[in-house]
């Protein structure tokens, strides 16, 4: 009977001790589907990472991976409540950063209920303005400055990152231009094509076919270099704003009790996705540099745009403008 007992007891204690080893991101992992949530709609930069991703991590894994489309705050905080198991993780934007100033009464948080997985990609904003508008961000500037809170500026959405690259901008130059917020990217083009606004801070993917067919003109974009893409366009600094320095990046998050080795099992896979020459090679000439980064690096790039771009939004802030 003793001996019954001792044998259950070690049947059930090795049992225990296996179960971390699966959920902690050992040989096991993964054995079953893999659920990728992007808060953003198909077709969004979001959107090509993650299905780009998810069809090379099948290859690696042997498994099924999920793009779930699930736009706007449902979407994050159903991450958020997930089980930390590795296998609903989210691919989002650097407009994570600001949910929290932005939505007052959440039930998670938008920076302690994640852990960072890794940075997958960077992507500059350009400056666009009218064919007929300013030719330089200087230009720009002074009609700003001679017309404060007459001139206006687009974005795809509240939150969006030409919205944060713009009030970036704003507090820079010190100019007061009005935010016109456009249901999406297509909108805010036509804004400046008609000449109804003054700028839109867009990435090139989404309108530097206006660019190149001469429809809009590029002023700056706000990464340190010129975009390989777009050679003649002076960045931010080269224009005299080099506080201008957005960077519009994308990271993988998991819930914030996900076991750290099966994190740093889902870094290392993605880090062999973001290293694939055909991968870098796709993004590079849609203006996204593909880039990696520790789990560690993530959460500190996360809080400290919290912190630098929240402001921008609280209540007081956005009822002044």
């Amino acid at each position: 009977m003793v001996r019954a007992l001792t044998f259950s007891i070690g049947i059930a204690m090795c049992a225990f001790a296996a179960a971390p080893a699966a959920a902690q991101g050992g040989g096991a992992f993964p054995n079953q589907p893999v659920r990728i949530v992007v808060p953003f709609s198909a077709g969004s930069n979001t959107d090509l990472l993650a299905r780009a991703f998810g069809a090379q991590l099948e290859g690696m894994w042997k498994q099924a991976v999920v793009i779930e489309n699930r736009p706007g705050l449902p979407g994050t905080a159903s991450v958020a409540k997930a089980a930390p198991d590795g296998y609903t993780i989210m691919l989002t934007s650097n407009g994570h950063s600001i949910i929290g100033s932005l939505n007052q009464s959440l039930n998670f948080d938008p920076i302690k209920d994640f852990a960072g997985i890794t940075q997958v990609a960077s992507q500059p904003v350009v400056m666009l303005a009218p064919v007929e508008g300013p030719k330089t961000v200087k230009d720009l500037v002074d009609l700003a400055k001679s017309k404060p809170g007459q001139l206006n500026y687009a974005s795809a959405g509240v939150g969006s990152a030409g919205n944060i690259a713009s009030e970036l901008f704003k507090q820079v130059a010190g100019v007061n231009l009005v935010h016109v917020p456009y249901r999406g990217t297509p909108e805010a083009n036509i804004s400046i094509m008609r000449g109804d606004t003054a700028i839109f801070m867009s990435f090139y993917n989404a309108s530097g076919d206006l660019v190149q067919s001469g429809k809009m003109r590029a002023l700056a974009v706000t990464s340190p270099k010129r975009m390989p893409v777009m050679p003649d366009v002076p960045t931010m600094k080269e224009a005299g704003y080099g506080d201008v320095d957005f960077d519009g990046w994308f990271g993988v998050f998991a819930p914030v009790q996900t076991p750290k080795p099966l994190v740093a099992k889902l870094n290392k896979d993605l880090a062999t996705v973001i290293a694939d020459p055909e991968q870098k090679k796709r993004f590079t000439t849609l203006g996204v540099d593909l880039v990696g980064s520790t789990p560690e690096a993530l959460d500190k790039l996360l809080a400290s745009d919290a912190a630098r771009y929240g402001k921008f939004f609280t209540p007081a802030a956005t009822a002044t403008k």
